[in-house]
């Protein structure tokens, strides 16, 4: 059965925060990625030069200067956030935002992960901006190894660099493959981006970063609704209905969720079923946000031929 879905998406639902902290470390000294390659940038382009040694990181071949169209902007002299991040996901990855804390950035070191950062180098009034990427943490010198400018292993006295990246609003990313979750990521914050690279991710790809999705946090909402709309994505129905059954279970009142099972159980020729879900849907008092969509699928269902036999398809509920 074909037909148009007015799918309630995550976009509509989902929504982040970032903490911020400005206080000091207090772990252990982090060995130097040592395995983290390093590009020394060219004039006004750390950018592609910081972008190039996060992703090679992540076994995409590439170089500074086959990132400098897609980043570098010339009026600027240098790169913009939001077109690393993209760039990043043209790669093939899934860029995360972390959030402001030292703590959680060096964490994600920790686990063997190297961090862009955005450094402002000089004052709040005459900013100068500055891409580098941290490896390293010597707690006893109290410096961070980073990747910088020309140098391969700049050590950058901790109390400093706390100071050039609060002043760059303590902004940093890391680019993981489909599949990888940062350590420090949050429910919320990592649907937001990994809904915000599924457009460059294949359906392989894709796939695999939502099976991590739910094996990471197999009960929250969230996750759970929009691993279901991509199993719906892909056809698989049955995965998809299970999945919005169990949301349901654990939250009645998800009218996303249950205008998104009478969709997956209308396709699945289960008419009865899927009016009986709508028409739940209807009387809840949260429906406001979502009542055109949830009256669009209404329609399409009374207006659906009557299914053939009520099979083990459409038991259940």
């Amino acid at each position: 059965m074909t037909m148009r879905r007015c799918l309630v998406t995550v976009a509509a639902i989902a929504a982040t925060g970032c903490a911020t902290t400005s206080s000091l470390p207090t772990r252990d000294s982090i060995p130097e990625l040592k395995n983290v390659l390093f590009f020394p940038q060219t004039e006004y382009e750390c950018g592609p030069a910081a972008l190039a040694t996060v992703l090679t990181s992540t076994g995409i071949e590439t170089t500074p200067a086959a990132l400098v169209e897609q980043v570098y902007v010339a009026g600027l002299k240098g790169s913009l956030q939001a077109e690393l991040m993209a760039a990043t996901r043209r790669a093939g990855r899934v860029p995360v935002a972390l959030d402001r804390s030292i703590e959680r950035l060096l964490d994600e070191v920790a686990s063997g992960r190297p961090v862009l950062v955005l450094l402002n180098l000089g004052l709040k009034r005459m900013p100068v901006w500055h891409y580098a990427v941290v490896v390293g943490y010597d707690a006893g010198a109290d410096r961070v190894t980073l990747r910088s400018g020309d140098e391969p292993r700049r050590q950058e006295r901790l109390r400093r660099f706390l100071r050039q990246w609060q002043l760059a609003d303590q902004w940093a990313f890391v680019a993981t493959r489909p599949g990888e979750i940062p350590v420090t990521a949050a429910p919320e914050s990592y649907v937001r981006a990994l809904v915000d690279a599924e457009p460059q991710l294949g359906r392989r790809a894709a796939a695999l970063a939502y099976d991590a999705l739910l094996e990471r946090w197999p009960e929250h909402s969230l996750a759970m609704f929009t691993a279901a709309n991509r199993k719906f994505a892909d056809a698989d129905l049955e995965r998809a209905t299970d999945l919005y059954r169990r949301l349901l279970e654990q939250e009645p009142t998800h009218v996303a969720a249950r205008n998104n099972l009478a969709l997956v159980l209308l396709e699945r020729g289960c008419r009865s079923d899927a009016l009986r879900e709508a028409e739940l849907a209807l009387t809840d008092t949260s429906i406001e946000p979502f009542r055109a969509e949830i009256a669009d699928t209404l329609t399409q269902i009374e207006s659906a031929p009557p299914q053939a036999s009520g099979g083990g398809a459409c038991s259940g509920g």
